[in-house]
C-alpha cells in the first residue's frame, strides 16, 4: 500500500531535477510505498523532456505556463490518492531515509499536520538552511537554524510551521482546513497553511532523521531578487490579514511596525525599497479584495486557547530571534 506521495513543482529546473529524482528513486524502503509526481510549470529549458524521458516511473503533470509553487503544488495534491503528501523543491537531493523518517514522523504523531525535514545548505552541507519555519511578533517569517552548525540541530521538536521545499503534510487535515492559498502564487505560503492548521488546534513538527540538501532560490534567481522581494513583502501583509482576528493584530501593532520598519530599510540597503514598498500595497490589495475576504479565516470562540497559543508563540520566537537561538 502507498504511505504518500512525493509531489516535485518543477520550472526550469534543467541543473537540479535529474539529482532530485535519482536521490527519490534510491530511498530505503519498498517504492511500493510512495509514488513521484513532478508538476512542471511551463519549463523552457528541457526539465520537463528530462523527466518525460530518462525517469518513467515518474508521473509528470505539464502545465501550459508558470502558474505558482500554489497551485502547481495543489495540482500535486490532487493528484495524490494516499494518505499523507510530501512536497520537495527541485533544487535539493534526499537522504536515503527521507521519506520513509518522515512517514514514520507523522505515523507516530496523530495530532501533526505537518513535519518538516532537515535542509542543509548544498555547498555546505554541515551547516543548516532551514530546521523548521518559526514566525514571531514582528511580522517575521524566518528559517529555524539557517546558516548555524548542522550539529545543533539533531533533536526533533514543534515549529510554528513545515518549510514547503520539504515537509510531509496529513492530506486529510488538508481537506479540511484547504489547500495552499493560490494568492500567494510563492512565498510564505507554508507559513499560511501551517498557521491556518494551528488555529484549529494541529501541530507542526521538525524531523532531523529527513535529510535533504537544498541549492535555495534556483527558480528565482538570487537570495535577494526583485520579484522574491515583492512577492515576499506582498504575502507578509496578505498573512496577517487573513488569519490574525481584528483585536490580535492590533494587540500586535506595537511589533508589527517597527518590524516592517526595519525590513524597509534593510531593502532600501539593497536598493530594493521601492520594490518593497510596491510589495506591501500589493498585499493590503489581496487583504481588501473580494478574494482576500473571502479567505479571511473567521474566529471562532473555540479556538480562543489556540489564537491564545499561536500568540505565546509569537512572543517566544520574537525572543529566539533576538538570541539567535
Amino acid at each position: 500500500m502507498q504511505r504518500t506521495t512525493v509531489v516535485i513543482p518543477n520550472f526550469n529546473g534543467i541543473g537540479f531535477i535529474g539529482k532530485c529524482l535519482e536521490s527519490l528513486l534510491a530511498q530505503d524502503i519498498p517504492s511500493s510505498e510512495y509514488r513521484i509526481i513532478v508538476v512542471d510549470n511551463g519549463s523552457t529549458d528541457g526539465s520537463r523532456q528530462l523527466v518525460e524521458e530518462a525517469f518513467p516511473q515518474v508521473s509528470l503533470i505539464a502545465l501550459a505556463e508558470n502558474t505558482g509553487f500554489c497551485h502547481a503544488v495543489n495540482v500535486g495534491i490532487c493528484e495524490a490518492g494516499t494518505p499523507y503528501v510530501i512536497l520537495l523543491n527541485n533544487d535539493t537531493k534526499v537522504h536515503p531515509h527521507f521519506v520513509g523518517a518522515l512517514c514514520d514522523a507523522l505515523d507516530a504523531r496523530p495530532e501533526a499536520f505537518a513535519v518538516s525535514a532537515r535542509m542543509r545548505m548544498w555547498d555546505r552541507p554541515d551547516v543548516m538552511d532551514d530546521a523548521g519555519d518559526r514566525y514571531c511578533a514582528l511580522g517575521w517569517a524566518y528559517a529555524r537554524g539557517k546558516g548555524q552548525p548542522a550539529s545543533r540541530y539533531d533533536a526533533p521538536g514543534e515549529v510554528f510551521s513545515a518549510c514547503g521545499g520539504a515537509a510531509i503534510y496529513r492530506k486529510s487535515i488538508l481537506n479540511r482546513i484547504g489547500l495552499f492559498d493560490e494568492a500567494h502564487f510563492a512565498y510564505l505560503e507554508d507559513l499560511d497553511i501551517g498557521w491556518r492548521a494551528r488555529i484549529q488546534g494541529w501541530r507542526n513538527y521538525y524531523e532531523p532523521r529527513a535529510e535533504v540538501v537544498h541549492y535555495g532560490s534556483a527558480s528565482t534567481g538570487a537570495r535577494y531578487n526583485a520579484r522574491k522581494t515583492e512577492l515576499a513583502a506582498a504575502n507578509s501583509i496578505y498573512v496577517v490579514a487573513k488569519n490574525m482576528p481584528v483585536l490580535q493584530w492590533i494587540w500586535n501593532l506595537p511589533f508589527l511596525l517597527p518590524g516592517f520598519l526595519v525590513k524597509f530599510l534593510f531593502f532600501c540597503r539593497k536598493r530594493m525599497g521601492i520594490l518593497y514598498l510596491k510589495g506591501i500595497r500589493e498585499g493590503f490589495g489581496k487583504a481588501l479584495s473580494a478574494r482576500g475576504r473571502e479567505r479571511k479565516i473567521p474566529f471562532r470562540w473555540k479556538n480562543l486557547g489556540n489564537y491564545l497559543a499561536i500568540q505565546g508563540q509569537l512572543y517566544v520566537n520574537t525572543l529566539r530571534l533576538i538570541k539567535k537561538t
